[in-house]
């Protein structure tokens, strides 16, 4: 403080020198002065006012708010010396990392009255940056993680940071020696003002040559699968022989040295005699990244930890540059003793017996000791899937609930637990907040929740309002918050619930010239939380009345003079208002033509209105959700009627000739019984969704069996339609990462059968089941068709597999089919906006005509990849590539047996 102190007074007696220079005309130092240079060299310490404080230097700061900063105000008084005024101000200005010097001058004494001077140097501003030396796609990616923003002060810490976030980017990517050079360059398009340039030379990327443990009995496979992040180069084992009858142990080599070496073994075209020699083991990448190496050592512990190792620790472990450039890792374990759980009792519990508890427990005497599966037991990590003794005690009001479980006795391998409980008093829920519901209305999520006030609290409750609330769809499934407030005063809960909204409507639009064809077009609106009872309040127009939660559904389509069509549907989820019974109303019309003249080559109205098939149908449905088996379970019945008007069109030349032109009625009546317990409407994680369903029409053959004989036998339509989804969902992993990513298994089965009821009538031409291709809606939905996809596969006609469909176009549809799917599922972003995953799949499917040809193992296979993309205007997008496995003919390439479907809007069947 001293030598600022001093500085400042040689710089004021400086200017005061000069200021009397300008205005005597002798060179003698005025009084004044003379006590401006003694003010820092006397011997008591006296106190001065401030009476004015100006700032120098300042270009882009304000001199107001530069002081305010500084602590110092005109009116203070300030001990000289001895005070640490001064020091405290240019300390709170320089920690401001703005500014590159700081000086405080006293510049005028007036009696005890002292005038001050702040002057600043401020630091240079950045102009502009570049990185050099990295891809631009690097460069990308980097903008946003450098925190480098022109026209912010330029700074050490600043640099500091931009080079700590480079180099973490590359050496995430393996490239461990990055060196980074920086250049300040002044700027000439603005005043005070600089240009970085960061030279990047990124080196070498670090890879893993071998990993290598020491002091282990668990096979290295095992431990190397726990090092997810952390894996060594792929390797091609080579098996040296210098004939069959001899052999050699393999040597292994890196796929580069394979590479280099490719003459060592010599190829031939018969695999026979390759596989024998080559072993090719794929691992992922082999790069090494610190980071996650360090985190792969925890995961290796708790790994020993589960199977009984709980004593297991790294002693050390060493990473080590060889020749190459390569690392090699070497860990040496300290495993301990294998342990296994002794007696297990109970202490504390009045509520439930030990028998009850220990059921629920599942772990016995001699179990492989796991402390992890133990807290998840007890409920101390997260409800377990298959119950724990937390939910037992919090499903009936104990939310005070409890458990402690203490090592009794540790004896050779053996360890005894004593799980000590505290049960405490049963609350009762007391008041339910909801939040975050800033256009859907409150009462759409109140009657979702299974939480009510006055019952007891539940565990059970709060996950199944979870579900409810993200079944809405109306929310961000990943935001849906819930908190329990304890209130230990009185026994009772609050009940705090947090939503998010998200957009559920969706937007269908496309339009195009078909040359010939015209205009063709789609618009499409759907409206998931429409508000019907608002529609004439115009306040409610915002812009549109919603938050209800009915949905409401407007679509027309055209495709020039070949096809047009017109639906409308409205669902109210809750009539009544006081129980799930959703109703459902919707009308349509269509018509199909065959518009094209080929004497003319273009298409016409003349040939539209000479043959087509027009429908106008209309369905209302009613459902009820059950309380048995359980309230999972739904039913609904629905009635139908439809009107087919067909002229000069076949529907089915093969199967129906003659029938061409006349009406045809279909009224049927539906049942359907659901159960529907998935997690995620968007992307399931676990549960199930099955139904089951038959729709059917009058008998009507059998109430006039004239039908029979008339020219027209479907003029009124008779069938009885059996259907069955079945789907499951499976977590395959562990939930990674905020938005819990998890690889999902899917497994589906569907079945469909159209019977009739008078052998003298064919099989209805209506209402069949096509299979094959992507499954999107085309003319034979028009007429009721289920259109059921098959990847890698078209359409088709024929049940037996052997049979190329490529070389058989369908011309009939089926009566009965089966299909049967699994899919492996994994998330890419499971953000609301955009719902993402890829998928891979294996499909087996094939169709019937009649029940004694029926054969459920008879089928065609299919493998493939594919991505889905659900974007909250425009719904479902996907794609898939498929492999039919049948379609295999001599001769046949790869390109041959494959198809590549796209879908948009819906899931296919």
């Amino acid at each position: 403080m001293y030598k600022i102190l001093v500085l400042a007074f040689i710089s004021s007696w400086v200017f005061s020198f000069a200021y009397s220079q300008e205005k005597s005309s002798d060179t003698t130092i005025t009084s004044i002065d003379a006590d401006l240079i003694n003010i820092f060299n006397q011997k008591t310490s006296k106190k001065y006012k401030v009476s004015a404080i100006k700032v120098t230097g300042n270009k882009y700061f304000d001199e107001n708010l530069l002081i305010s900063i500084s602590g110092l105000s005109v009116g203070d008084e300030i001990a000289i010396p001895g005070g640490d005024n001064f020091s405290k101000a240019i300390n709170k200005l320089w920690s401001q990392n703005y500014f590159s010097n700081v000086e405080i001058f006293i510049t005028k004494l007036e009696g005890k009255n002292i005038t001050l001077e702040i002057a600043v140097t401020e630091r240079p501003r950045l102009a502009k940056y570049e990185i050099k030396g990295i891809k631009k796609g690097d460069l990308d990616d980097l903008k946003g993680k450098t925190g480098l923003i022109p026209g912010r002060v330029v700074t050490e810490n600043m640099k500091r940071t931009a080079t700590e976030a480079i180099v973490k980017y590359y050496a995430e990517k393996g490239f461990q020696n990055v060196k980074i050079k920086i250049d300040d360059r002044k700027d000439t398009s603005a005043n005070n003002s600089v240009s970085l340039v960061f030279n990047v030379s990124k080196g070498e990327k670090v890879k893993i040559n071998n990993i290598n443990f020491t002091g282990n009995t668990v096979p290295d496979t095992k431990l190397k699968k726990q090092l997810k992040d952390t894996k060594e180069k792929m390797r091609l084992s080579l098996f040296k022989s210098e004939d069959f009858g001899g052999f050699i142990p393999p040597h292994s080599y890196t796929f580069d040295e394979y590479l280099k070496e490719r003459g060592f073994l010599t190829f031939t075209k018969t695999k026979q005699v390759l596989s024998p020699y080559v072993r090719l083991n794929l691992f992922s990448a082999a790069k090494y990244d610190q980071k996650k190496y360090i985190e792969n050592k925890d995961k290796l512990i708790e790994y020993y930890n589960s199977i009984g190792y709980r004593d297991a620790v790294i002693e050390r472990d060493t990473v080590v540059h060889n020749s190459t450039g390569a690392i090699n890792i070497d860990i040496q374990v300290n495993e301990g003793h294998k342990y296994y759980f002794g007696n297990i009792t109970w202490r504390g519990n009045t509520k439930y017996p030990d028998s009850i508890l220990t059921q629920i427990l599942g772990i016995k005497k001699g179990d492989v000791y796991n402390l992890e599966i133990l807290n998840k037991k007890l409920g101390k990590s997260g409800a377990s899937e298959d119950g724990d003794v937390s939910g037992l005690y919090m499903d009936d009001g104990y939310l005070f609930f409890r458990t402690d479980p203490v090592e009794s006795a540790v004896y050779k391998d053996t360890i005894d637990y004593e799980i000590r409980i505290v049960e405490g008093p049963q609350a009762t829920i007391k008041n339910i907040r909801i939040s975050g519901n800033e256009k859907t209305k409150e009462y759409v999520i109140r009657r979702e929740i299974r939480t009510i006030p006055g019952d007891k609290f539940s565990r059970t409750d709060l996950i199944r309002s979870q579900r409810e609330i993200a079944q809405l769809n109306f929310f961000n499934q990943e935001k849906i918050g819930i908190e329990p407030v304890p209130n230990p005063d009185d026994g009772t809960v609050d009940i705090n619930y947090k939503v998010e909204e998200k957009s559920s409507d969706q937007l269908e639009l496309s339009a195009g010239w078909g040359g010939v064809i015209g205009l063709t077009g789609t618009l499409g609106v759907t409206f998931n939380n429409f508000s019907i009872h608002n529609i004439f309040h115009k306040a409610a127009w915002d812009p549109l009345p919603m938050g209800d939660g009915e949905k409401l559904s407007l679509r027309v389509q055209s495709n020039g003079k070949a096809f047009r069509s017109y639906n409308f549907s409205f669902t109210e989820p809750w009539l009544g208002g006081k129980k799930r019974n959703p109703l459902t109303f919707s009308v349509y019309n269509t018509k199909f033509a065959n518009a094209y003249n080929p004497a003319t080559g273009t298409y016409t109205s003349s040939a539209a209105n000479h043959s087509y098939l027009k429908t106008t149908g209309g369905t209302v449905s009613i459902g009820k959700q059950l309380k048995w088996p359980d309230d999972y379970f739904s039913a609904s019945v629905g009635v139908s009627y439809v009107v087919y008007e067909l002229n000069n069109y076949y529907i089915s030349p093969v199967s129906l000739p003659g029938f061409n032109n006349g009406f045809s009625h279909n009224l049927s009546l539906k049942l359907a019984i659901q159960r529907s317990s998935i997690d995620n409407p968007m992307f399931p994680r676990r549960g199930s969704n099955f139904l089951a369903s038959l729709q059917l029409t009058p008998p009507f053959s059998k109430i006039d069996p004239n039908l029979v004989n008339q020219s027209n036998p479907y003029a009124w339509i008779e069938y009885h339609k059996w259907r069955f989804n079945g789907e499951w969902y499976l977590p395959l992993t562990k939930a990674t990462g905020s938005d819990h990513k998890q690889l999902i298994l899917k497994a589906a089965a569907k079945f469909g059968f159209l019977g009739r009821y008078n052998p003298l009538l064919q099989i209805s031409p209506f209402e069949r089941f096509q299979l094959g291709d992507a499954g999107l809606s085309n003319q034979y939905a028009i007429i009721g068709y289920d259109i059921i996809s098959q990847r890698g596969y078209p359409v088709y006609q024929t049940s037996d597999p052997k049979v190329n469909p490529d070389q058989n176009g369908a011309t009939q549809y089926f009566t009965m089919f089966n299909k049967y799917v699994l899919e492996m599922r994994y998330p890419l972003s499971l953000n609301p906006s955009s719902t993402i995953y890829a998928l891979g799949f294996f499909e087996a499917a094939n169709g019937w005509y009649d029940v004694r040809t029926y054969n459920p193992f008879q089928l065609r296979r299919s493998v493939g990849i594919g991505m889905r993309f659900f974007l909250p205007m425009f719904g479902l997008l996907g794609f898939d590539y498929g492999i039919g496995l049948d379609r295999y003919t001599p001769g046949a390439s790869l390109k041959d047996m494959s198809r590549f479907t796209f879908m948009l809007g819906y899931e296919p069947e």
